[in-house]
């Protein structure tokens, strides 16, 4: 399935992604190196955490500019979807741009959101859209949430999950996906979209 790097900077869930790679044989490199990101033949971009602050880290390791310009195949997980949009509430940021969506939080929705618990966690069913990341996985399959905000669905949108309003659980758009649940935390099905994306 050849070299995967996960890209490491400073913002989370890392280790837990490399762990769920290691589980299907693959050994990733997990670095913040720019040589070795370019060189990778796939890249997984992870985040959890606060969306500004991530950012600041990506912009000091000039990861912001270089990741839009990546051609081999891009995973995006959580935050960074987030960040992989064009611009999100949470610290009123400018984002990556590489899909082009808002990226809110679920207050901002008002009465239809009025009421949950916030963050959204837990467990939550995903209707695909199109997805080549969800190829062979059951429809309305169950995947594990964690966030405060949410991508709105637009023309890159390849599924939905609904929380008081439906968002976009992955996105999609050439060589980059990208997915709101953490398919790392997603058992079997999880391990199915990561197998998708290596054989992207």
């Amino acid at each position: 399935m050849g070299r995967v790097v996960v890209i490491d900077y400073g913002a989370g869930n890392t280790r837990s992604v490399a762990y769920a790679l290691q589980r299907l044989g693959v050994e990733a490199v997990v670095t913040d190196e720019k040589d070795r990101i370019r060189a990778a033949e796939r890249v997984i971009f992870p985040g959890v955490g606060q969306a500004a602050s991530a950012m600041e880290r990506l912009q000091a390791k000039g990861l912001d500019t270089l990741i839009p310009t990546l051609t081999q195949p891009v995973l995006g997980v959580c935050l960074g979807l987030q960040l992989m949009c064009r611009r999100t509430e949470e610290g009123d940021i400018e984002g990556m741009g590489i899909f082009d969506a808002a990226v809110r939080h679920f207050r901002s929705a008002g009465s239809a959101t009025a009421g949950l618990r916030i963050p959204h966690m837990g467990w939550n069913s995903v209707e695909d859209a199109g997805s080549r990341l969800l190829r062979g996985i059951p429809a309305g399959s169950y995947f594990y949430f964690v966030h405060s905000y949410y991508a709105e669905t637009g023309e890159e949108t390849r599924a939905t999950t609904t929380y008081g309003i439906p968002f976009s659980a992955v996105v999609e758009k050439d060589n980059f996906f990208a997915t709101q649940f953490h398919p790392e935390k997603s058992g079997k099905v999880g391990e199915e979209v990561l197998r998708n994306f290596l054989e992207a």
